[in-house]
């Protein structure tokens, strides 16, 4: 299959859109959205959230997260990661710092997510998410994180990839 073969939609929803370049299929997002993954760290603690994924069938711990460009075209990057980091924990942070573009799982889909750190964090509120979401809040210290996502995992809860960022120490 050569680079230069262009990929074909299959078919296309409102997020996403399902292309077939030679015998590679795979999915992308629709209109050039991206994602913002956010760490928060409040001293010594990380925000995490926990929510039902349609896809794996099971509730997540995940960092916060969520689309951007979604409903604003052309919407900042740090912008988006500021309100979703509200919207879905109830923590507001006076700016967001990047730490680079990643893709979440290159085999299968284009999609790539921007890691921003959150700085200046203050509570605002519950948080939760939008209707429909039931994001549940979680403040684990650092340290704690280990034996929190074991003990997430015997509850039956899924665990995202990219918690293996503090799983591994390498955002401590």
């Amino acid at each position: 299959m050569s680079d230069a073969e262009a990929a074909k939609t299959v078919w296309e929803g409102r997020f996403l859109k399902v292309r077939k370049q030679g015998t590679w299929e795979f999915v992308s997002r629709v209109r050039g959205i991206g994602a913002a993954v956010i760490v928060a760290i409040d001293e010594g603690h990380v925000i995490l959230v926990e929510q039902y994924r349609v896809p794996i069938g099971a509730r997540c711990i995940e960092l916060p997260a969520g689309l951007v460009g979604d409903e604003t075209e052309g919407e900042a990057i740090e912008a988006a990661a500021i309100r979703e980091l509200e919207e879905e924990t109830g923590w507001r942070a006076e700016r967001m710092v990047d730490l680079g573009r990643y893709h979440s799982s290159a085999g299968m889909s284009s999609e790539a997510f921007t890691l921003l750190r959150a700085e200046g964090l203050s509570r605002v509120g519950e948080g939760g998410g939008v209707a429909g979401e039931s994001i549940e809040v979680h403040r684990v210290a650092l340290g704690a994180v280990p034996a929190f996502v074991e003990a997430k995992r015997a509850q039956g809860c899924a665990v995202d990839v990219k918690l293996l960022l503090l799983l591994a120490g390498a955002l401590l």
